[in-house]
């Protein structure tokens, strides 16, 4: 089974151009199925499932959703193979720009769209420099030298990837998406691989349910800002 990680910030558009890329894969016969992880709720697995599209939900709650991504992922590979899947994406909650579900050796995708500022490539971490290939979104809604100048900065953050740009809503893009993400290498296990980055460090009191305000209740993992 061919096995592929997608990360993106919120409402960038990970699940409407995961769809259109799906879709166009079914129409030449690959089996494909998704694992959506969020935090507290998703409405995406209303969207997957109308479309006819397999998939299961992973809520994280109080947890960090990298976290519980970590500790699910060789799950969410036996149920892909249970189902028969040919391909399995595995969709992040997108909760912050930090977020690192990133796998060595397994085909990496992050989604990031236009209307976030031409800055704001330069603001995420590892979804987006660890990525193989960057999906750009909403193109349809900035001028053409917006798209440029986006893509470029895209592109000083990370100088490897395939970029490609796909509308979500009319689905340009999303069989030359599909094509890339077929090309995924095989997977036959993820036990043992190494994620591409180490995932946030977080183990503070309040990490374990403390809710009271004060350095006295500071233990664990605290970072302390410096002022100049």
């Amino acid at each position: 089974m061919k096995l592929v990680t997608m990360a993106g910030p919120p409402s960038s558009g990970k699940s409407s151009v995961t769809i259109k890329a799906i879709v166009s894969l079914r129409q030449e016969g690959v089996n494909v199925g998704v694992v959506k992880f969020d935090s507290l709720s998703t409405q995406d697995q209303l969207l997957y499932e109308k479309h006819g599209i397999n998939v299961t939900t992973g809520l994280s709650g109080s947890l960090c959703p990298d976290h519980f991504f970590v500790s699910n992922v060789i799950d969410c590979l036996s149920w892909g193979e249970e189902n028969g899947f040919d391909l399995l994406v595995i969709e992040s909650a997108g909760l912050c720009n930090r977020c690192a579900p990133h796998i060595q050796g397994v085909l990496a995708l992050c989604v990031i769209d236009n209307l976030s500022g031409v800055d704001t490539p330069k603001k995420i971490g590892p979804m987006l420099k660890m990525a193989d290939i960057v999906v750009i979104t909403k193109g349809d809604i900035v001028s053409q030298a917006e798209r440029e100048v986006f893509a470029y900065r895209v592109r000083q953050v990370n100088s490897s990837a395939v970029i490609l740009n796909v509308n979500g809503l009319t689905g340009q893009g999303g069989r030359e998406l599909g094509r890339l993400l077929y090309g995924a290498p095989e997977t036959e296990s993820v036990e043992g691989k190494l994620l591409r980055f180490s995932l946030p460090a977080a183990l503070c009191s309040y990490c374990l349910g403390q809710r009271r305000i004060g350095s006295d209740f500071q233990m664990g993992n605290v970072k302390k800002m410096v002022f100049s």
